[in-house]
């Protein structure tokens, strides 16, 4: 690989990663070319992004970045997107299915993390289903009331 070569791989990823919310490192030694297509596959679908990088070139591009505080060492694939949510799924569902690929640390919210937060930050709804709760509780009081209606429209017709 060139020096220009890398100079485009630093700038690209310096320009990535200044908008990604969070930048999530897993070990991903010993998946197979299928396996990781599947996690490409699943990131696209989060609208998160996969790529392996040689270490020195990726802590170059976080630290053009602002993003310090977590080394790089041995292998590592980089998967990062402007939802935390969603780049946590991909990378907590992908490691549930594949026990060879493990979660090493992340920047959530662009602050440095461990496996630990990546996993809590899984767990979270994601924005659909928060928007589907905000909408049933902003519905609620709606239907209560079509409810109480409905029930005093029985009574009179009784009586």
């Amino acid at each position: 690989m060139t020096k220009t070569q890398k100079a485009e791989i630093i700038e690209v990823l310096s320009n990535e990663f200044k908008s990604a919310q969070t930048v999530i490192f897993c070990d991903y030694k010993g998946l197979t070319v299928s396996a990781l297509e599947g996690l490409r596959n699943s990131a696209r679908a989060k609208e998160a992004k996969v790529q392996v990088v040689k270490n020195t070139l990726a802590t170059i591009a976080l630290s053009n970045a602002e993003l310090t505080g977590v080394e790089l060492v041995d292998t590592n694939i980089l998967v990062w997107g402007a939802d935390s949510v969603a780049a946590s799924k991909v990378v907590s569902d992908f490691a549930k299915d594949n026990e060879k690929f493990v979660i090493k640390s992340a920047y959530v919210d662009r602050v440095p993390a461990d496996a630990a937060m990546v996993e809590a930050f899984a767990k979270l709804p994601g924005r659909e289903e928060l928007l589907a709760m905000l909408a049933a509780t902003w519905m609620a009081p709606i239907t209560c009331f079509t409810i109480g209606l409905d029930a005093l429209r029985q009574k009179k017709e009784e009586a």
